[in-house]
């Protein structure tokens, strides 16, 4: 990384340079108390996830004055896992305290911005040379005098803000799209839950009562909000008014419960030798292993790591799977799931469940979750717990009548569709800030006027 400003070492931008601190013999930890951020809350995208918190009570934190944190601190993992990782602590994280892995930065902010250093720390030539100095010994880790030697370009501060307010506002929409998503993620399962786990519509019926409608159009959806309306008669109509006995106790009259393998194809797959380039090269079509689902926050894959060739492709039994196919990780762990927006071959880790089969995957993507007890329970395994397909495919699952499940399609899909086409613009976004953030960091891009004018954050 270079710059026409030089390089400064972080300790000469800070007040202090400290890390957390672990309470002894892990006294003071409560259910609900001040937060205390671990390691795993710094996320890879820069935020600090609050449903990964711990808590300490206000007595011990008083005790762990030195790790006290106040907004403007940044945040740097210093071991394991997620080693290189930083944040800025915002006034809604306060109180907190912090663990014994966590560096703790202070900065002089009459010198440095918290943005622009936590940029800087997670540019490529940074993050490359964090890792490569924690390799050096038998536990990747880093100590607070290395975190002070960290090299950080020595911009002016009003350019450190104007850097670190574009890569912000390119960072804000993203959050603000995934947030999106996962309000219409939510309002889809809770219509699952409703029609086809509590039953709601046909009890209404059975009791003489209206059902109500789950969702009121897209920008309900959007606001997060689902409005107990009276259901429209036509839909209402399609669900019966009474329940039935069935392998799974009362079911609504007329549905049907049958074995999940005999209302959709379950497929594997495979893993060509990876010695054999042949087998990947030149790499034509998509394939997946459940290493693609792991850091999904939307159930949408729309694209893999690796690719196979076309005498790779032959190798794997089920072929190329179509757009639209419901991928569950049936090891290490269970239950990673996504639905396909490539056509594309998958590996030994998964049950596939292409569409065309009497449950769309939609359906079976919420079903999946509302059932992953259920689904573990008929893993085995000694090194690790896997569901086979043999497995899999005997478990009874609710067919409800053709009608109901397509109006509970003329719902979700367009539902679905709004969040593939966000998490493609995150997506997008997020390869722009990525490409961005190296060049602004190094000087090397420059910020044209019009640019700055648009950046909310800078002064």
């Amino acid at each position: 990384m270079s710059s026409e400003y030089g390089f400064v070492p972080l300790r000469d931008l800070s007040v202090r340079i400290t890390k957390g601190t672990t309470p002894t013999k892990g006294e003071g930890f409560v259910t609900q108390g001040v937060n205390y951020i671990k390691s795993e809350s710094i996320t890879s995208d820069g935020s600090i996830d609050a449903s990964k918190f711990a808590f300490i009570d206000a007595e011990t934190h008083d005790k762990l004055s030195r790790s006290k944190l106040r907004a403007g601190n940044v945040l740097f993992s210093m071991a394991g896992v997620y080693l290189g990782k930083s944040a800025v602590v915002l006034p809604e994280h306060l109180p907190a305290n912090t663990n014994q892995a966590v560096g703790i930065v202070t900065l002089d902010e009459s010198k440095a911005d918290p943005y622009f250093i936590h940029y800087a720390l997670q540019s490529p030539a940074c993050r490359a040379w964090v890792l490569r100095s924690a390799a050096q010994s038998a536990q990747p880790n880093f100590n607070l005098q290395e975190i002070g030697e960290l090299k950080i370009p020595a911009f002016p501060l009003a350019l450190q803000k104007e850097v670190a307010g574009v890569l912000r506002m390119l960072d804000d929409r993203i959050t603000l799209l995934r947030e999106t998503n996962a309000t219409l993620e939510a309002i889809a399962q809770a219509l699952f839950k409703s029609w086809f786990v509590d039953f709601a519509p046909v009890r209404a019926k059975t009791e003489g009562r209206q059902p109500e409608g789950a969702i009121q159009g897209s920008m309900s959806a959007a606001e997060g909000r689902m409005p107990k309306a009276a259901m429209d008669a036509t839909t209402a109509a399609l669900f019966p008014d009474s329940f039935e006995e069935s392998e799974l106790g009362l079911v609504p009259k007329g549905w049907q419960v049958l074995p999940i393998g005999d209302a959709v194809d379950c497929v594997g797959g495979g893993t060509p030798d990876t010695r054999n380039e042949d087998f990947w090269q030149p790499g034509e079509f998509c394939w997946s292993s459940p290493k693609d689902l792991s850091s999904l926050g939307t159930p949408v894959l729309l694209s893999t790591e690796r690719k196979l060739s076309l005498r790779g492709l032959a190798k794997v039994s089920s072929g190329l799977l179509p757009s639209g196919t419901l991928l569950m990780s049936s090891r290490a762990p269970i239950g990673y799931l996504a639905i396909t927006q490539i056509p594309l071959a998958i590996n030994q880790g998964y049950i596939a469940m292409p569409p065309g089969g009497r449950l769309p995957p939609l359906y079976l993507l919420f079903w999946c979750r509302e059932n992953l007890d259920v689904i573990k329970g008929r893993a085995n395994g000694s090194t690790f717990m896997e569901i086979s397909k043999k497995a899999f495919r005997p478990i009874p699952v609710l067919a409800p009548a053709s009608e109901v499940i397509e109006a509970f399609q003329s719902v979700i899909d367009p539902l679905f569709e709004r969040l593939v086409a966000n998490e493609r613009q995150a997506q997008s976004l997020t390869q722009l800030r990525d490409t961005l953030l190296p060049r602004l960091i190094s000087g090397q891009l420059r910020l044209p006027d019009t640019v700055k004018s648009e950046t909310p954050y800078v002064d």
